[in-house]
């Protein structure tokens, strides 16, 4: 089946919205439309992502509507509180993949409490490995022809597909969960702030939303009750170290009692088995977050602490790649109808 989808992309001038365009600038079925900014809009594409050759002649236009209506797929790579308003002015005919947060979560408090402004509503939930109802169905299942996403968060992503094997077979106790991040300074985003300068980040490694005040928490622990837990508690501790991309997420778990190591890989290598992008790797080798810059790939491994009674789950990934826009490409492909892999690459950039 060939089809040409025409694509704008909001948020152009970010790291998100470059990763987008960069991922769609190779896919075959897709045309790209409009490309929009804010504060950069009338420059040139190229001035602020030049390492786009092919769209480096293109002008950003002003984000709004009118300029985004017209076009199959619309992808809103906007600050935080800022898609809902977009979005409701486009029509349900259109897909739009929201790469921000503002549709992730169920739980209206939680968003009021977490970001501190008003609950836009829930959209369908853009991480189709997501095991629910403890691995009998997938989220894949439930993104064939839908017209809203909302992409994960790229933390959320790297600790939900370490730990939520176990979860889903039943072999570690929710309530006891720790996730310690190591995280490329991308996920920071593009504003220029002054502890994201590179005389502050080199050669040091920060730790920031400590203490339980990330916004990611709750994402994740709505993401662990779809696949099956009954309680969640996370410590969830990120740290920024001085690379532009990646995720290193270690999550640790209680073992239930009597479940031995055996037990514990089968499950997770069951859960992914035939997973196009999550891939358990062979015993005894870890993920590296080089092994998957600029691959829309998660490499998770497993391993039993049995002097401490824990599992331990070790998840690399790109945080720009399967962390956002190739979340959103991936299930952009599904909500279409394309097949899933379509213009996502599996090999990565080392060294």
């Amino acid at each position: 089946m060939h089809m040409t989808v025409r694509v704008a992309v909001s948020g152009a001038s970010g790291y998100a919205g470059g990763e987008v365009l960069r991922l769609l600038s190779s896919h075959p079925e897709v045309e790209i439309g409009a490309v929009t900014a804010h504060s950069s809009a009338g420059e040139l594409l190229g001035t602020h992502q030049p390492h786009l050759r092919s769209l480096a002649g293109r002008r950003l236009e002003a984000t709004g509507a009118d300029t985004l209506r017209g076009h199959d797929v619309v992808v809103l790579a906007l600050p935080h509180g800022a898609s809902a308003e977009v979005a409701a002015q486009l029509g349900d005919d259109v897909l739009v993949l929201d790469c921000g947060a503002d549709h992730r979560l169920v739980d209206a408090a939680q968003w009021t409490a977490f970001y501190g402004s008003d609950h836009a509503g829930t959209w369908p939930y853009g991480l189709p490995e997501l095991l629910l109802d403890r691995g009998s169905r997938r989220q894949r299942d439930l993104l064939a022809g839908v017209r809203r996403v909302a992409v994960p968060g790229c933390n959320v992503t790297a600790v939900t597909l370490g730990i939520q094997p176990g979860v889903a077979a039943g072999l570690v106790e929710t309530t006891d969960l720790v996730a310690v991040l190591a995280v490329g300074y991308s996920g920071a985003g593009k504003a220029a702030k002054t502890h994201l300068l590179a005389s502050e980040g080199l050669g040091s490694a920060v730790p920031y939303a400590v203490g339980g005040t990330h916004r990611h928490i709750p994402e994740i622990e709505q993401n662990l009750r779809w696949v099956g837990a009954d309680a969640v508690s996370l410590s969830f501790t990120p740290a920024l170290v001085p690379m532009a991309r990646g995720i290193l997420a270690t999550t640790t778990a209680r073992l239930v009692p009597g479940v031995a190591a055996s037990d514990v890989r089968a499950a997770w290598v069951d859960a992914y088995a035939d997973e196009p992008f999550v891939h358990v790797l062979p015993e005894g080798q870890w993920p590296t977050t080089a092994a998957t810059t600029g691959a829309n790939t998660a490499l998770v491994q497993v391993a039993v602490d049995e002097r401490a009674g824990r599992v331990v789950a070790v998840t690399a990934l790109d945080n720009l790649v399967k962390g956002t826009a190739g979340a959103a490409v991936q299930s952009m492909n599904i909500a279409l109808g394309l097949p899933e892999t379509t213009g996502l690459p599996l090999e990565g950039v080392a060294p």
